[in-house]
């Protein structure tokens, strides 16, 4: 089979003009010293410049405002924005709005994208996603309490979340939650629709993390409590029982585009470690022509390359079979991604020494940042599991005693093989 990842020249120069974009407008918004109000100011133009370019939200079908991109487009794109942590929020595409946006689009009800999903893309409204419970463990969603209980025309929901992505922010909330407690693990969890000013709906705080100032104007992950909050039975999202397989639909490719955007954070880092072993002197020669330096450009060259082939490939795997398709593959990817981008992050600190150390640097809040993709939308552990699991899965163990490639038991069985032939010669000879 071959695995075909180009893009055609249009395309190409949508992205040329993506990373002049990144860098001529978007980059300074970084080291901007300016509240929520003068933020939003700021980037209206640039996301109307990002419409005009029809880049806007590429991620949902052209009905929906978007351009209906394949994984693959999709990931090219993420690379560019991801580079800068207000990217995403520029093209329209930031999480997890892109994501709540993705469920919505394909199981919500006509009535529901009305009055959720078309002022999400429109940036009029905000949303959160809700799943992560303190006293159950993250890594096993089985395991969740939060539950819904259907009484006349309402749900009425209570649980303890946190970690709710936007959750201080947002409009309203997509909350997995208990619907059918008897029913099989995987089947026991609905999705439903929580506005953000539903009685018994308490945002609590947002819970400091390493991310720090980053998480400014509001963003960052939310500690919620739901105490008999009341919605109406309409608020369902897709059927009930559907919330994992409404989760993975959304998960999967969201994946994708972390791992893209990680990629585009590890290069910004790989140009400064290059730029740095070219600048600075030690030991009477330029770091770069140190050997150790040597090996760090060298390994993240070809780490950084591994990612991205590793990543376009489940992306096109999407694109061609489907994400079910990809399980492994995003897998592969997920834990493999986080690793380089911490390593890459790591070698441009220690370059920089006390400077990559400071905040004068981007790179101490990279770094931050990059310890959290090991373990949102599925920690590393699981991840390996999975990857495991599903490559044992193609293999049997081999009968008898020995290994398959046991070299005494392959030579008696060589010599039966040829036992005739070898009998011939030495007849002849």
């Amino acid at each position: 089979m071959t695995w075909d990842f180009s893009t055609e020249p249009e395309f190409e120069k949508k992205l040329e003009w993506m990373r002049r974009f990144m860098h001529d407008e978007v980059y300074p918004l970084e080291v901007l010293d300016i509240d929520e109000r003068g933020f939003m100011r700021a980037i209206r133009p640039l996301q109307e410049e990002v419409k005009r370019q029809k880049l806007w939200a590429t991620h949902l079908p052209p009905e929906l405002g978007g351009q209906g991109y394949g994984q693959v487009k999709l990931g090219l794109m993420h690379e560019i924005e991801g580079a800068s942590i207000w990217g995403p929020i520029v093209f329209g595409n930031q999480a997890p709005d892109s994501g709540n946006s993705e469920i919505l689009a394909h199981f919500g009800t006509e009535e529901q994208k009305k009055r959720w999903l078309h002022p999400l893309l429109d940036g009029k409204i905000r949303s959160a996603f809700s799943m992560t419970e303190p006293d159950t463990a993250g890594s096993d969603p089985t395991l969740l309490k939060t539950t819904a209980e259907l009484a006349g025309d309402e749900w009425i929901i209570n649980g303890h979340k946190w970690f709710t992505s936007n959750g201080m922010i947002a409009d309203f909330l997509i909350a997995m939650v208990v619907t059918e407690p008897k029913a099989d693990a995987y089947e026991r969890a609905s999705m439903v629709i929580v506005p953000s000013d539903a009685p018994g709906l308490k945002r609590l705080r947002n819970i400091a993390t390493m991310g720090g100032e980053s998480e400014r104007f509001g963003y960052g992950h939310a500690e919620i409590v739901y105490d008999n909050v009341r919605v109406p039975a309409s608020n369902l999202l897709g059927e009930r029982g559907q919330g994992f397989l409404i989760a993975q639909a959304r998960l999967g490719p969201g994946r994708i585009h972390h791992c893209m955007r990680w990629l585009g954070q590890a290069r910004r880092a790989f140009d400064m470690l290059c730029e740095r072993a070219l600048q600075r002197e030690a030991f009477g020669k330029k770091l770069a022509s140190h050997q150790t330096v040597q090996n760090w450009i060298a390994d993240s060259a070809a780490e950084m390359q591994a990612a991205r082939l590793m990543t376009l490939h489940a992306a096109w795997v999407i694109d061609t079979q489907g994400a079910p398709a990809a399980r492994k593959e995003i897998s592969l990817i997920k834990f493999f991604g986080a690793h380089v981008l911490h390593d890459v992050i790591d070698r441009a600190i220690q370059i920089h020494g006390s400077l990559g150390y400071s905040s004068d640097l981007p790179l101490e809040e990279m770094y931050r940042h990059a310890r959290a993709a090991r373990i949102y939308d599925g920690p590393d552990e699981v991840h390996r599991v999975s990857v495991a699991r599903q490559t044992l899965a193609g293999y049997r163990p081999p009968e008898g005693t020995w290994p398959r490639e046991h070299i005494p038991t392959r030579r008696e069985a060589s010599r039966r093989k040829f036992a005739a032939l070898l009998e011939a010669a030495t007849t002849d000879a």
